[in-house]
C-alpha cells in the first residue's frame, strides 16, 4: 500500500472525523484530504514529478501534515527537516537531497534567501503563514494558502503513478562522519513498519495521540502516519516546555496515546499528576533512549492503569522491538522482542549467531528495513548486507545487544560514538565541526555522558590556541547560532589540552568521565 492511501482510506471511511488538532485549529479527514489534493495539484503544476524531493521545513502544524501527504499524492518524496536547522546545514540538506521544492513559513524566509544562490536544484519555495513572499507574483515563490484554497481548483487527486517500491521519504539522521545521511524509506517500508507498530499497540479509530515530538524525528513523524492509517486523531504540539499546558491538552482532548522520550518522563515526574484527569490515557510509548528504571517505577505508581511500552528502533528500519507491558515490572531494562512481521538476531564479529547472555551486534530482517543511504553506496553496503537467505538484505544495526534465556533483548552499547540526547541522534563530529569554527579553538571533542533526564548529555571539551582567550560563554553562543537546539552541548569544559591515548588519539573515555582530570573550567547549562 502507498502511504497516501492511509489518508484516502480514512477520509472515505470517516470523512467528518477530526484528523488533526493543532492549537485552536481542527481539521477533519475530508478537509485534510481536500487540502492535500489541491496541494498535490499545485506541486504538479510547478513541475514536481514522480520521485522529486520536497523539503518540509516547518514547525509541527497542519501545514506540515498537508505538505507531507500532498507531496506523496503528487508522487514526490518528502523530506522533513528540523525547524531549528540553521542555514549552513539547510543548504547542505537541500543540495544533498536535490530538493525541487521547499515548504516553509514566512518567518524563515530570511534564512532561506541566503541559501538560494547555493541550491541550484530548488525550483520553488512554498510559503505558509500569510504575508507576501519576497517575489510575490514571481516564479520563485508560491503561497501555501493559495495552493490549498478552493479557488485553486477541484479537490481531486492528480494522476498517481507511484508504486509501493518507490521512495516515499528521505529521513536524515546523523552519521559517524558528522555528515547527515538520508535514509531511503519506500512506501512499502513505511507501511510495513506502521502495520507492525499499530498491531502491537492495538490501535483503533478511537485512539487520540498527543505528539510533542518534531516530525523531523521519525518517532514523531510516525505518530501522524499511523494515526491516519487507523483513522484516529493526532494532536500536534510544538514543545513540551510548558508541562502544565500539555497536561491540560491531554485532559481536554481525552488523549489515549502519548509517545515520550526520557526528557519528557523526567518532567512529568516533577508534576503532581493526580491533579489531572488522565483516566482516558491508555498507553505511553518510549523509544530513542531508555527511560531510567526509577522513572518507569514512578510512572507505574502514578499511572497504574496506563500500559507502558519500552521500545527500541533506529531510522534505518524505523522500529525493531517492544516490551509487552505485562513484562515491564519483571524486565524494566529490556526492550523486548522483535515486533510482528520481523526477525531479529545477534551475531559475533564473524557473523555467526550467538546464544543467550553473549554480547554481539543486532541484525534486523523484515519489510521495514529501508533501502540504505541516499547517494552513499559504501556506507549502505556497510550496514545493509546480504542475509542468510538468497537475495535478501538485512540491517546490521551497529548496536550491541544480548538476550536472556527467554529471548528478551537488552541494549549494551554502540559500535560507534553517536549520542542519543533528548530522543535525537547527535553526531559528535557534527558538533565538533561547529566548535572548530570558533576563532581560537585548537582542539575540540564531543562525547555523551549519562544523564537521567536527557538520556545522554552532550559534553563539549575545547582547548584554546596559545594566547587565545576562550570562554565557555563564547562557545555556547557560537553553538546556539550554528546548531539545532537539541545539538547544543549541555556541558562545556575549557581545558589547556585534551587527554590522549598512547597512539596519539583523543581519549574519549576520559572525557566522558563525570570529572575530567584535565578540567580547567566547567559548568552545566
Amino acid at each position: 500500500m502507498n502511504v497516501e492511501k492511509f489518508l484516502e482510506e480514512s477520509a472515505r471511511r470517516v470523512p467528518e472525523k477530526t484528523a488533526v488538532v493543532c492549537g485552536s485549529l481542527r481539521r477533519t479527514y475530508r478537509q485534510i484530504e481536500d487540502d492535500c489534493n489541491r496541494f498535490a495539484r499545485g506541486l504538479a503544476a510547478m513541475g514536481i514529478r514522480r520521485g522529486d524531493r520536497v523539503v518540509v521545513y516547518l514547525e509541527n502544524s497542519i501545514e506540515s501534515v498537508i505538505a507531507v501527504f500532498g507531496t506523496l499524492k503528487a508522487g514526490g518524496v518528502f523530506v522533513v527537516i528540523n525547524p531549528t536547522t540553521k542555514s549552513e546545514k539547510l543548504t547542505y540538506l537541500l543540495n544533498d537531497s536535490g530538493a525541487a521544492a521547499l515548504v516553509t513559513h514566512v518567518e524563515k524566509l530570511r534564512g532561506i534567501d541566503a541559501c538560494r544562490p547555493q541550491t541550484p536544484h530548488l525550483k520553488k519555495v512554498i510559503v505558509a503563514g500569510g504575508g507576501a513572499p519576497a517575489d510575490a507574483g514571481g516564479k520563485n515563490h508560491a503561497r501555501f494558502e493559495d495552493l490549498c484554497s478552493p479557488s485553486a481548483g477541484p479537490a481531486t487527486p492528480p494522476p498517481q503513478d507511484a508504486i509501493d517500491i518507490d521512495l516515499a521519504a528521505l529521513i536524515y539522521t546523523s552519521g559517524s562522519t558528522g555528515t547527515p545521511r538520508g535514509v531511503m524509506a519506500t512506501h512499502a517500508n513505511i507501511a510495513a513498519a506502521a502495520t507492525s507498530i499499530t498491531t502491537y499497540l492495538e490501535n483503533t479509530s478511537d485512539d487520540i495521540i498527543l505528539n510533542v515530538l518534531p516530525l523531523s524525528f521519525d518517532y514523531g513523524l510516525y505518530q501522524v502516519l499511523m494515526a491516519f492509517k487507523f483513522g484516529g486523531t493526532v494532536v500536534l504540539e510544538r514543545t513540551f516546555a510548558y508541562v502544565h499546558d500539555v497536561l491540560n491538552t491531554l485532559v481536554r482532548e481525552q488523549v489515549t496515546g502519548f509517545p515520550i522520550v526520557p526528557t519528557i518522563s523526567a518532567l512529568l515526574l516533577d508534576v503532581d499528576l493526580r491533579k489531572y484527569d488522565l483516566s482516558g490515557l491508555r498507553y505511553i510509548t518510549n523509544t530513542a533512549a531508555a527511560i531510567p528504571t526509577t522513572h518507569i517505577a514512578e510512572l507505574r505508581r502514578m499511572l497504574p492503569h496506563v500500559r507502558i511500552f519500552s521500545m527500541y528502533g533506529l531510522t534505518e528500519c524505523k522500529r525493531v522491538s517492544y516490551l509487552p507491558p505485562d513484562q515491564i515490572d519483571a524486565r524494566p531494562t529490556s526492550v523486548g522482542k522483535g515486533m510482528p512481521n520481523e526477525e531479529v538476531y545477534i551475531v559475533d564479529a564473524h557473523g555467526s549467531r550467538v546464544g543467550p547472555e553473549v554480547v554481539g551486534e543486532l541484525v534486523v530482517r523484515g519489510a521495514n528495513v529501508t533501502k540504505g543511504y541516499w547517494g552513499l553506496p559504501e556506507e549502505t553496503a556497510e550496514r545493509f548486507r546480504p542475509g542468510l537467505l538468497p537475495g535478501e538484505t538485512v540491517l546490521y544495526t551497529g548496536d550491541l545487544f544480548k538476550t536472556d534465556a527467554e529471548g528478551y533483548l537488552y541494549f549494551v552499547g554502540r559500535t560507534d560514538d553517536i549520542i542519543k540526547s533528548r530522543g535525537e541522534k547527535v553526531s559528535p563530529r557534527e558538533v565538533e565541526n561547529v566548535l572548530f569554527g570558533i576563532e581560537g579553538v585548537a582542539e575540540a571533542a564531543v562525547v555523551g555522558v549519562p544523564d537521567d533526564i536527557l538520556g545522554e548529555a552532550i559534553k563539549a571539551v575545547v582547548a584554546p590556541r596559545n594566547g587565545a582567550a576562550l570562554t565557555k560563554e563564547a562557545v555556547l553562543k557560537h553553538c546556539r547560532e550554528h546548531l539545532e537546539n537539541f545539538m547544543v552541548p549541555s556541558i562545556v569544559e575549557v581545558c589547556s589540552s585534551l587527554p590522549r591515548t598512547p597512539n596519539g588519539k583523543i581519549d574519549r573515555r576520559i572525557l566522558a568521565q563525570e570529572e575530567s582530570r584535565t578540567r580547567a573550567d566547567s559548568f552545566n547549562v
